[in-house]
């Protein structure tokens, strides 16, 4: 065939084309749904005993003297046999330090360690959780923010339960608190649905990411890699480079019972909100070629899938099939996320999670081309 008898061809029969290519869009996203992301949604966790190993957990606080106050009694009073709590005080200028030994004094396991502000040197987080890594005295570290709160005081056994049959990392859920408004449910939506990917894809053998208010390794571990010397540029990455860096099959477990949840405090402002995620997003292009392929296939398929479905509407023919298509789809959709948001226990998100579907392309997108672009400094955290 010619090329000119091939341009007829593509002209003569383009709505098969584009109905072959949106079946392939729609086989990509049921694959995505039914054969990854419904792990979490219908695994099976199995009971395995506790261990009894000492435990250091490890928070980084710069100027979370509220918040300190507000969760960190939850996390010192955890029913496990022996642990240490360790405050790295990010060089604060609020009450941190007075709170801190007011604690110190009602909690003999809880430890201090203090970063001074110098205005000749910036650091972000990464250097605090170093610190609070040689503080430790145990080798099995557990990782928590200053604005989280455990579900429960067994929070701390059900994460280190993981570490059963030589594995050296758990991956665990840290949610945000419901309240009221759009944004939050927006906030809590992104959140479920970025756990939904990276516990899933952690189940399915290839681990990528693990969110630093709840995540498990081993200090022995750590000392065998590069830690975060490979992205010391980047504010980001102390939880999800090191975890993407490190992570296998083979050395990694998940823990996403109701007891292993942490929640946060969201960001009450869009502004806000703006900022954490073009933050997260610096880290995504350092990760491995292979999860980049499978994080990017995903959304990409999902764009072009909404985009031809559109266009199909306007073919002949075409109409019964593709709506035919659309309906499977987001029955298959609601159903995993419906049943994700039970295990993650999240709630009053499932019916906004249809238009997110849509929009979270667009703002991940602005976002993700805003950073590129974009050199600018961001905060701590």
């Amino acid at each position: 065939m010619d090329r000119t008898n091939f341009s007829v061809f593509l002209i003569d029969n383009k709505a098969f084309i584009i109905a072959g290519f949106f079946l392939f869009c729609f086989l990509v996203q049921l694959i995505y749904y039914l054969g990854i992301y419904s792990r979490v949604a219908f695994s099976r966790k199995k009971q395995v005993p506790a261990l009894a190993e000492p435990v250091s957990v490890i928070i980084c606080a710069r100027n979370e003297a509220d918040n300190l106050e507000k969760y960190l009694p939850a996390v010192l009073t955890q029913q496990y046999p022996e642990f240490e709590v360790i405050v790295v005080d990010d060089a604060s200028s609020d009450e941190t330090d007075t709170l801190l030994r007011q604690f110190m004094g009602q909690y003999p396991h809880l430890r201090t360690t203090t970063i001074r502000a110098d205005k000749k040197f910036t650091h972000g987080k990464k250097l605090a959780v170093t610190i609070g890594i040689k503080a430790a005295k145990h080798d099995i570290l557990v990782f928590i923010d200053a604005d989280c709160e455990p579900a429960g005081d067994q929070w701390l056994k059900t994460m280190v339960s993981g570490l059963q049959g030589g594995k050296q990392i758990v991956l665990g859920y840290g949610g945000y608190t419901s309240q009221k408004g759009l944004l939050n449910k927006y906030i809590r939506y992104d959140t479920l649905i970025i756990a939904m990917q990276y516990l899933s894809f952690a189940i399915s053998g290839f681990p990528y990411m693990g969110v630093g208010r709840n995540l498990v390794y081993r200090k022995s571990f750590y000392n065998g890699t590069a830690g975060f010397s490979r992205h010391l540029h980047l504010l980001s990455g102390d939880d999800d480079l090191f975890v993407n860096e490190n992570a296998t099959r083979q050395n990694t477990a998940v823990e996403f019972s109701h007891q292993s949840h942490t929640r946060s405090v969201p960001s009450h402002t869009f502004e806000k909100w703006i900022w954490q995620k073009k933050r997260h997003l610096t880290t995504s292009p350092l990760y491995k070629a292979r999860d980049k392929f499978l994080l990017g296939l995903e959304p990409f398929s999902r764009l072009c899938f909404y985009v031809l479905l559109v266009v199909l509407l306007f073919i002949p023919g075409m109409l019964y099939w593709v709506l035919g298509a659309f309906l499977l789809r987001l029955i298959v959709q609601v159903i995993v996320i419906k049943n994700t948001m039970i295990r993650l226990k999240e709630n009053n998100v499932l019916l906004y999670s249809i238009l997110f579907d849509v929009v979270s392309l667009f703002i991940t997108f602005v976002l993700f081309v805003s950073n590129r672009i974009s050199a600018r400094n961001r905060p701590w955290k």
